[in-house]
């Protein structure tokens, strides 16, 4: 099957340039961070009697106004969410022009896959900032997404083909891209309760700590996010059993990837278990859900790259 040069051509182009307005917008969200002095009220006080978590006295945010000037702040924030959403509608254009351009799915190969998990992260942040004042978080979170972009245009880019024989069935279109969108909205709780770590540890980050969202607001994001993407994430594995029957013969194999898989889903699944049932909150949820996170990124490259499995010869996600 041909390739059309031009629309790969045009798909790397704006792949690029997503990745330059990704890192446009994130310079905006820190600029428009360093202004806040500290946390402003309305993120302090956005849960308080709306069922947030109980956090210990010492964990909560004190509402103070900031000292900047909440005008030019308001302005470059703005100005980051806009660039935001252009990143994410020049970066859908690149994976459109990507499948046009091999005439199939455009999730077949590690650069594919890592395009598809970003692109659903930044859908899960935007979608994200409708319901929470959370915009301070932006710089963060889309630091890694860059990166990672960043790196999937560098390091682990490949030239459009049609994909393998082995991959030439409709469990690509559904597995790939239900993993693909599931791990990129895992990214975002990740982010989140990281920066919760941080934000309940002010003698330690006494620069950063004071700039961040309340610890309340962080928590419940996290949590938030993550019970909605579990369930994607648990209908991805169950989809790569299927279709590892179709293909191999059985459903489970033990194979790294597959391993792994199932140990971000254990660590995910315990993360909603403790906070369902022993009530768990603050700063040991967050650390068992920044440890799902840590092991969703080594999935990600350490199990795709350096170790040699079933899933070797696809390079994908």
């Amino acid at each position: 099957m041909p390739v059309n040069e031009a629309l790969s051509t045009y798909s790397d182009w704006t792949y690029g340039a997503a990745v330059a307005i990704y890192v446009l917008a994130m310079v905006f969200h820190f600029v428009e961070q360093a202004m806040q002095r500290t946390t402003a009220p309305a993120e302090a006080e956005v849960l308080v009697g709306a069922g947030g978590p109980e956090l210990d006295g010492r964990h909560r945010d004190v509402a103070v106004p900031p000292r900047s000037r909440p005008g030019r702040a308001e302005r470059f924030g703005r100005m980051a969410v806009s660039a935001t959403v252009l990143g994410a509608l020049v970066h859908l254009a690149s994976l459109v022009l990507r499948g046009l351009a091999a005439e199939r799915v455009p999730w077949g190969n590690m650069y594919e896959f890592g395009s598809v998990l970003c692109l659903g992260a930044v859908a899960t942040w935007l979608v994200l900032l409708r319901r929470f004042p959370v915009r301070h978080l932006g710089g963060f979170v889309l630091a890694p997404i860059a990166l990672l972009m960043f790196l999937g245009g560098t390091v682990l880019y490949t030239a459009a083909a049609p994909v393998q024989p082995a991959l030439q069935s409709y469990w690509l279109v559904i597995h790939v891209f239900t993993v693909a969108t599931s791990s990129g909205a895992l990214l975002v709780p990740g982010v989140a309760s990281l920066l919760y770590l941080i934000k309940v540890n002010p003698d330690r980050f006494a620069r950063l700590a004071p700039r961040l969202p309340g610890a309340e607001t962080l928590d419940r994001v996290a949590y938030r996010i993550t019970i909605m993407a579990f369930p994607a994430y648990t209908l991805a594995i169950i989809f790569g059993a299927i279709w590892a029957e179709a293909a191999w013969g059985r459903f489970w194999g033990w194979d790294p990837k597959e391993t792994c898989a199932f140990v971000a889903w254990v660590v995910y699944a315990a993360y909603l278990h403790s906070r369902a049932t022993a009530g768990w909150r603050g700063s040991r949820a967050a650390a068992i859900n920044t440890l799902g996170f840590a092991v969703m990124v080594f999935n990600l490259f350490f199990i795709n790259l350096v170790i040699s499995g079933l899933h070797s010869y696809a390079g994908l996600g």
